[in-house]
């Protein structure tokens, strides 16, 4: 005969096995990687400034730059370990895209370049990318129509 647990019984387990969350110092972690990553963002945006980029031209190649560099540091295993380590807080800045773009075309590479890699590299990204292209045409065309007033 099979016992069936009640809600109680249930959430009682449940409790029992959940691990307890570590909610403040998970913030705290988050913030401060997040910090430090936006930080190396400054300072290399500064440093293009520095040798006489203009602010525009200075934030495309700072975005290149750490785009690259969360690309590369996916690729050599290091991003993932940071990433452990501080959670959320290398989710949102762009490295955390671009690891986004690199990890499962990485797990996909045994499969081939072509079914592999090339099918996988944008498993997570690509619907950002859709999306954020579709919203960018329709506040363009917004913007275009309200112009003409």
């Amino acid at each position: 005969m099979k016992h069936e647990m009640t809600n109680k019984e249930y959430n009682e387990y449940v409790k029992l096995k959940t691990p307890n969350s570590k909610v403040f110092s998970n913030c705290i972690k988050a913030f401060i990687s997040g910090g430090i990553i936006c930080v190396i963002g400054q300072f290399i945006l500064s440093l293009f400034k520095k040798c006489g980029l203009d602010t525009e031209m200075a934030g495309m190649a700072t975005s290149i730059v750490l785009i690259f560099l969360g690309a590369l540091l996916t690729g050599l295993d290091i991003y993932p370990k940071i990433a452990k380590f501080a959670g959320a807080g290398t989710i949102v800045p762009i490295t955390g895209f671009a690891n986004s773009v690199v990890s499962p075309a990485l797990e996909a590479k045994t499969e081939g370049m072509v079914l592999g890699v090339g099918a996988k590299i944008f498993t997570i990204a690509g619907p950002v990318i859709l999306y954020g292209t579709l919203a960018s045409w329709i506040v363009g065309i917004i913007y275009f129509i309200i112009s003409l007033f």
